[in-house]
């Protein structure tokens, strides 16, 4: 009986994980080769602590081990510097599950800022990704940047100076963007092809277009939407549009608030939308030719409802714009709908709307704007998007 104790005890041993273990990192002269070795040692549970300093590094760093904590000492303190990168790929890769990223900074990577791909929940707390250059083409696509993912949240980050989105989801499930600063960006925050997203508490400020949500033809995830987006600051977006030429955003015009295309359920609710020179929300179809049978294109079922609108619509970019304008006593209603899809499914309630008169892929230069009434009792809002428990734990 007793060996057979003893061997019992010995299996339950074995068969226990070691216990999770604190990897110190320190700036210094071989700070690329510390930190990419400690993100390969690391096993699931440890923790990466990246002290306080700055660490210049000459390539992309990643990750691909489930259930780490990679955490810096604030993203003020703990500065991952990329300038020297000889690479053109992402400042640090996640590939894994249940990592948590907290506390650091990326600054001027070649490519996005942080990418994690098909890494379910994953957590991006207090992460700083700066281009400091500031707005320029040959700056990296995306700051934070996940995707084809389950289970995204994204709290207290800030992103200045990316050439596409700020803060990016794409193909992904169940999202909450929170409590975000993005400017200085093509696009601030953006949601595409990807359902259950609620983002709110965030500011837009100084980007080409401040909260995007998209739904774009071939890609292996569509059917976009059942996105909430309230509670934001959606403050002059007055950056030019900075994005390389061929980039859907390219077609983003300077001074957009909230620009909803091709989704089905969005809720655009209780949010600060001023000074955005276009409009503060705009509501249209995807116009470029594509190939995808499963595709819709048109926007549907979209809530624009007991928002705070300031001023807006003064220079719209759009084709004839400022004539526009001019004729409508100075500037444009703060909604603008293409006029593509149904209208019975569209329901602006807190602003006049000023409708192009387009159809399905005609171009804007063809507009014949039209004041209508979208007014109707609005939807009820669906329940907020509840992660699990261990991921908001970990954002405290």
């Amino acid at each position: 009986m007793r060996n057979f104790a003893a061997t019992a005890m010995l299996i339950a041993l074995a068969a226990t994980p070691a216990a999770a273990r604190t990897i110190s990192v320190s700036p210094s002269g071989n700070a690329q080769e510390a930190l990419q070795e400690a993100l390969l040692d690391a096993k699931p549970g440890d923790v990466v602590a990246i002290a306080a300093g700055r660490y210049d590094l000459t390539d992309g760093l990643s990750l691909d081990v489930s259930g780490v904590t990679v955490r810096g000492a604030g993203p003020d303190k703990t500065v991952l510097s990329f300038k020297g990168q000889q690479g053109a790929g992402e400042g640090l890769l996640v590939t894994s599950d249940d990592v948590v990223l907290r506390g650091f900074a990326i600054e001027d990577s070649k490519g996005d800022g942080i990418k994690s791909k098909g890494a379910d929940r994953i957590v991006y707390k207090d992460i700083r990704v700066e281009w400091t250059g500031g707005p320029k083409e040959t700056n990296g696509a995306y700051g934070i940047y996940p995707v084809e993912s389950k289970s995204v949240l994204v709290d207290g980050g800030m992103v200045r100076g990316a050439s596409d989105a700020g803060i990016y989801v794409g193909q992904s499930e169940d999202i909450i963007v929170r409590n975000s600063i993005v400017e200085q960006n093509v696009a601030g925050i953006e949601i595409e092809n990807s359902r259950h997203a609620d983002v709110y508490g965030n500011t837009a400020t100084r980007n080409t277009g401040g909260i995007l949500v998209f739904d774009l033809p071939n890609l292996p995830r569509g059917n976009g939407g059942d996105v909430r987006v309230y509670g934001n600051t959606v403050v002059d977006n007055d950056t030019p549009n900075f994005a390389p030429k061929g980039n859907i955003v390219a077609q983003v015009p300077k001074g957009t608030g909230v620009l909803v295309m091709a989704n089905d359920g969005v809720f655009i609710t209780d949010n600060a939308l001023a000074k955005n020179a276009t409009a503060n929300v705009m509501i249209v179809s995807y116009r470029n030719p594509y190939q995808d049978a499963k595709y819709n294109p048109l926007p549907r079922n979209v809530v624009v409802a007991k928002n705070t609108h300031g001023p807006a619509g003064f220079a719209p970019g759009l084709p004839g714009g400022e004539q526009l304008a001019a004729a409508m006593g100075g500037a444009i209603p703060a909604v603008l709908w293409d006029g593509t899809g149904d209208a019975n499914s569209l329901t602006v309630s807190d602003s006049k709307v000023l409708s192009l008169g387009l159809k399905a892929g005609e171009a804007p230069t063809n507009a014949r704007p039209t004041p209508v009434d979208l007014q109707r009792t609005p939807a009820a809002l669906r329940a907020p998007v509840v992660l699990p428990a261990a991921m908001e734990a970990a954002a405290k």
